[in-house]
């Protein structure tokens, strides 16, 4: 049973009235990433509750987006380098070690156990909480560290490097799902 909210207020429906929302509508409204993605937030077991307005909205708030966002903003990373050349040739990983490129490299490292636990015990909702930390330790990571750096290649080529490794992660995270990877929004 799906509960479905506008705001946090609830959407009428009545089943004896024949007054109710299907499936094609809501994907009509918000997309067919952002309904997929919601059904897989919650466990199999447990209430759900869906909102229309926070699905469609294109803010932090939605968690779609902003995972969704992670991915094109790489791709807008990887435009503005090759605009002024960078490239990730010569790179060095072992020149990444500011807190926010650890965290990512260990998000990123988490993949094969969260898939393999999700096989193990059924439950995919842990994938939608994995993209979420992953994205989330990318825009941390975006924030705090400048990875086209003129001035530096070679720090600016292992960013590049650690960069393709986040949107190749978040691309795979996002098709796990059955949802595009957009390379703008």
């Amino acid at each position: 049973m799906v509960t479905i909210t506008r705001d946090g207020v609830p959407v009428r429906q009545s089943k004896r009235a024949g007054d109710f929302i299907t499936v094609r509508e809501v994907v009509e409204e918000i997309g067919a990433d952002a309904f997929r993605f919601m059904l897989l937030t919650r466990s199999a077991d447990s209430q759900m509750e869906l909102d229309l307005a926070l699905a469609t909205k294109q803010s932090n708030e939605n968690p779609v987006y902003y995972v969704q966002y992670g991915h094109a903003r790489i791709a807008s990373i990887f435009r503005k380098a090759e605009e002024e050349g960078a490239t990730m040739a010569g790179g060095d990983v072992g020149l990444l070690t500011h807190p926010s490129e650890l965290e990512l490299i260990r998000q990123m490292l988490r993949l094969r156990e969260v898939v393999a636990h999700i096989a193990q015990t059924l439950a995919p909702h842990h994938l939608t909480y994995y993209a979420q930390d992953l994205a989330s330790a990318f825009h941390a990571f975006y924030r705090d560290c400048r990875v086209v750096m003129p001035d530096e290649p070679h720090l600016s080529a292992a960013r590049l490097k650690l960069v393709k490794a986040a949107m190749i992660t978040l691309a795979n995270t996002l098709r796990l799902m059955g949802m595009s990877a957009p390379e703008q929004m």
